[in-house]
């Protein structure tokens, strides 16, 4: 695999950025390479995935493209006070970068997925753009983060970053709020769905609440609940499960 650390300017932010890629160094199926989205959690940038987990290894096996941008501390967010990373991650990234290095944006062949912030934002872009990814996952999600209202127990730092994030209002049955989100589409028209977390991840009860409300609206979703918590150890086992499980042509 080639190792790209790309730096680009991006629009929507107006500064220049940076986005990891691993890309097959043999020649491209016919339309280009089978692509991955692959979103680091929160503190996190584009190059976690590659330093933290076997990700390069596990992506040539299965002869796709990884894309890794970095989405700073947004949650994949166009920010209420902050800079428009949703627009950038959403939009202008993959059309900049599928004619530099012929990935493949049919449907059929691109899939998202990230752990923590990055497990919501996974699941954020497959269920507001259903039409683009066929498969999204998320590895210990912060999947309840929209529906999060300050308390006073909150530090203050948490309390900051929800204010650049989403604001003040509560952001609960919003774009923002991947329950809502869920309920929108068709389940016929959905991406499949693979969720996985550790059950002594503090954000298993997030996790849970998803699930549940997939079961009340019928939608079909691939689970991995073990034993594990919030670290990178999980989320290197997890990341070839969800490889082998995209639907690839082999």
């Amino acid at each position: 695999m080639a190792v790209l650390d790309i730096h680009l300017g991006a629009p929507a932010l107006q500064m220049q950025t940076e986005v990891v890629v691993t890309l097959p160094e043999t020649p491209p199926p016919a339309g280009g390479y089978p692509t991955l989205y692959l979103l680091h959690g929160l503190g996190d940038d584009g190059t976690a995935w590659t330093r933290w987990t076997g990700i390069e290894r596990y992506a040539e096996q299965h002869g796709i493209a990884v894309v890794m941008p970095s989405g700073g501390r947004s949650f994949y967010t166009d920010e209420a006070h902050g800079l428009r990373w949703w627009t950038w991650i959403a939009d202008e990234l993959p059309e900049r970068l599928g004619g530099m290095l012929n990935l493949n944006r049919s449907r059929e062949t691109t899939f998202v997925a990230g752990l923590s912030m990055g497990g919501y934002g996974a699941f954020k872009l497959a269920l507001r753009h259903p039409e683009r990814f066929a498969a999204a996952a998320s590895l210990s999600g912060a999947l309840g983060w929209a529906r999060r209202m300050p308390t006073p127990e909150w530090p203050d730092e948490l309390r900051e970053l929800r204010h650049t994030v989403l604001g003040e209002a509560d952001a609960t049955d919003t774009d923002e709020d991947v329950l809502h989100l869920l309920g929108r589409t068709p389940v016929a028209e959905l991406p499949a769905l693979y969720l996985a977390c550790g059950e002594q991840d503090y954000l298993v009860e997030e996790n849970l609440a998803f699930l549940a409300q997939a079961e009340v609206l019928g939608v079909p979703i691939e689970r991995n609940l073990r034993p594990g918590e919030h670290e990178w150890g999980f989320w290197d086992a997890e990341i070839p499960r969800v490889l082998d499980w995209l639907p690839l042509s082999r």
